[in-house]
C-alpha cells in the first residue's frame, strides 16, 4: 500500500468563495478523494493551520510520497518543517509538487535555483504528452486541452530535467516544461505545472490520471532510510584538504 499525504495551504478556501466553489473540501480534498478510489493507495490530507504544518515526525516516517500545493504562503511553512521534509527526500520519500508550488521553500531548496517563471492571467492550455513509454504517462492520451489555466511560461529556472513527461502550450503562443523529473539522493520529485486555484483542473480525469501516475512512480522502491552521514561535516574545508594530504 502506498501512503501519500496531500498537503495543501488551504487558505484561497477560506478566503474566496470562487475557489470555496470549485473545491468545497479543499483542492486537498479534492485530491484525496481521486487518490482513495486506487486500491493501492492510502491517503491522509494536511493544512498550513495544522499543527507543525500537519507534517509532524510521525506523519512524515508515514509517508511514502507527499504531494505539495501551495501558492501564497510559502513564507510560513517554518523552515524547520522543510528541513525534515527535504531529509525524508532524500532518504527515499517521494515529492510530487504542484502547479505555483514551484515557489515553495521545499521545491527550491531541492533545486538549488530560484525556480522563476513567466506567468499571466488564464487562457487556454493544451498538453502534450512528449515522452509516452514514461510510467506517469501511461494511460494519458498523446494531448489533451484545459479549457482554463493561469499560464505558466518559459524561461523556467530550473536545473535540467532528468526527464520530461509533458509540455504545455498556450493560445497566446506560450510553451512550457509542465512535467518534469528528477531524483534527489534517493528520492524521486515530479514537477507537474496545471493546477490553478479558481480553475476546476484537478476535476479533469487526465489531470487526475497523471497525478495517480506520478504517485505510483514516485513510490520508493527500498525501504525510506536516513541517509548516510558525511564524516567530515563539521571539518572545516582547510582541515580536510590536510586529512588529505597527510593520507
Amino acid at each position: 500500500m502506498i501512503r501519500v499525504t496531500v498537503w495543501n495551504e488551504g487558505v484561497h478556501e477560506k478566503l474566496s468563495n470562487e475557489v470555496a466553489g470549485i473545491y468545497p473540501a479543499g483542492i486537498h480534498g479534492c485530491i484525496k478523494n481521486f487518490l482513495s478510489s486506487q486500491e493501492d493507495i492510502t491517503v491522509r490530507t494536511a493544512t498550513l493551520s495544522q499543527r507543525k504544518c500537519g507534517l509532524s515526525d510521525e506523519v512524515l516516517e508515514e509517508t511514502d510520497v507527499l504531494i505539495w500545493w501551495g501558492h501564497m504562503a510559502h513564507d510560513k511553512v517554518p523552515d524547520k518543517i522543510v528541513e525534515k521534509v527535504h531529509k525524508r527526500v532524500l532518504a527515499g520519500m517521494g515529492l510530487v509538487v504542484l502547479h505555483s508550488g514551484h515557489h515553495s521553500k521545499i521545491f527550491r531548496a531541492l533545486m538549488g535555483t530560484t525556480c522563476n517563471l513567466r506567468w499571466r492571467d488564464g487562457d487556454r492550455e493544451r498538453i502534450w504528452c512528449i515522452n509516452p513509454a514514461h510510467p506517469i504517462a501511461q494511460g494519458v492520451p498523446a494531448h489533451f486541452s484545459l479549457p482554463v489555466e493561469e499560464m505558466y511560461g518559459e524561461q523556467f529556472d530550473i536545473p535540467q530535467p532528468d526527464e520530461i513527461v509533458f509540455l504545455g502550450w498556450f493560445a497566446g503562443g506560450e510553451v512550457f516544461r509542465s512535467g518534469c523529473c528528477w531524483q534527489r539522493g534517493l528520492g524521486k520529485i515530479f514537477y507537474f505545472q496545471p493546477g490553478h486555484e479558481s480553475n476546476p483542473t484537478f476535476h479533469n480525469e487526465n489531470i487526475q490520471r497523471i497525478i495517480i501516475n506520478a504517485v505510483r512512480w514516485a513510490n520508493p522502491i527500498i525501504p525510506i532510510r536516513e541517509p548516510i552521514p558525511c564524516p567530515h561535516k563539521k571539518t572545516p574545508p582547510e582541515e580536510r584538504f590536510k586529512e588529505n594530504m597527510v593520507k
